[in-house]
């Protein structure tokens, strides 16, 4: 009797430590006394490192090209922004699997936002993800552990349990994502600043038609990663990468007959470095620095693609792959200036761009290529 009645107690002071714990393992800018001597601030910003407005005026720079930079800008503008609408908070165990041991979700709404954080002290690995609630596209995954913990391109066909879609919408915010060693010292109030950073970018085809037809025209890119190491901040890639819609932004002049296309994606890989271990061939991280982030020597393999589709008068469908081998950076913009031809191909003047015409392809018009 007095072993169950011992065993009944420590049960009932475990849950009883359980419910202090959850109770006070909050972060939040009203939350009162629970019990801890120490405070802990944590301030985060978002820090956007972009080369869209550079891009826009140099590629976009003409007088016919005002309104194509104007409606491009307008329809980046919620994904190339500082503002975090959502974020989620993750603070891993340090030792061990480095399961988490607490975690918070807010509505930040802002650039800018203070928490002040009550949980046991210790050393923590912290984990932020900004912008995910209101992007159909992406979730983060595989989070009760720190080094597991994925931002994952998620189709909603495929949550309903079908097999993965070869062709993929476009992200609909900008991904921004922070990780931070956090050791707390006893009897000291610590503030910890904490910078989130860009996690996918953009590619944006500008067409002019020249006069000719352009039934049909879609415009796909590919060769992007497909998920995003939260905790040492790199990319994952599949094989084959998936084919990514673009998005054909309506002019906001009449007199405009610019057709433009735009992707928002994870990035491309690196150019393999010469002498680096295989193991990091085309390996891509995140942009943190400010000076010259966007600025890379050239790849010998091609690294992203547009890939278009026009139906001729005739009825026949030709195919235009345009080849880039400069990646692609997290917080990045590319524009690419094309035009159509009597064939129905695309062609650039840009010589950085490889050009692969397919007169023919796939009669009948099938627009969701499995590639």
């Amino acid at each position: 009797m007095e072993t169950r009645r011992y065993i009944m107690k420590q049960l009932l002071m475990a849950a009883l430590a359980t419910m202090v714990l959850s109770g006070c393992s909050l972060i939040d800018d009203e939350l009162g006394e629970c019990g801890y001597t120490e405070r802990y601030e944590l301030d985060y910003e978002l820090e956007l490192v972009t080369n869209m407005t550079t891009e826009i005026q140099t590629q976009l720079s003409a007088e016919t090209d005002i309104s194509v930079a104007a409606v491009l800008k307008a329809h980046l503008s919620d994904i190339f922004t500082d503002f975090a609408h959502d974020v989620d908070l993750s603070f891993y165990d340090t030792k061990a699997d480095s399961v988490r041991l607490h975690h918070d979700e807010h509505i930040m709404d802002a650039n800018q936002k203070s928490y002040t954080l009550y949980i046991p002290r210790q050393k923590y690995m912290h984990l932020a993800v900004a912008n995910i609630v209101d992007d159909p596209l992406v979730d983060l995954q595989y989070d009760e552990h720190c080094h597991t913990s994925q931002i994952v391109q998620t189709p909603p066909r495929l949550r309903s349990g079908t097999a993965q879609p070869d062709t993929i919408d476009s992200h609909t915010t900008g991904l921004f994502t922070a990780r931070q060693l956090m050791e707390m010292i006893e009897g000291v109030n610590q503030t910890f600043n904490v910078k989130l950073f860009m996690a996918n970018c953009a590619a944006a085809l500008v067409i002019d038609p020249r006069g000719e037809p352009t039934d049909g025209l879609k415009v796909y890119t590919t060769g992007f990663a497909t998920a995003f190491n939260v905790a040492d901040s790199t990319y994952v890639f599949s094989d084959p990468s998936p084919i990514v819609r673009t998005i054909r932004l309506e002019s906001l002049s009449e007199d405009s007959h610019l057709l433009t296309f735009c992707s928002v994606n994870f990035p491309s890989r690196e150019p393999k470095e010469q002498g680096a271990p295989f193991y990091q061939w085309g390996m891509t991280r995140s942009i943190i620095e400010t000076e010259e982030p966007f600025i890379a020597q050239e790849s010998d393999e091609t690294l992203w693609q547009f890939r278009t589709y026009i139906t001729n008068a005739d009825g026949t469908v030709t195919e235009t792959i345009l080849s880039l081998r400069q990646p692609l950076r997290a917080g990045q913009l590319k524009i690419i200036k094309a035009y159509v031809t009597g064939d129905g191909s695309v062609q650039t003047d840009d010589h950085t761009v490889g050009v692969s015409v397919q007169l023919g392809w796939n009669q009948g018009g099938n627009y969701e290529p499995v590639l």
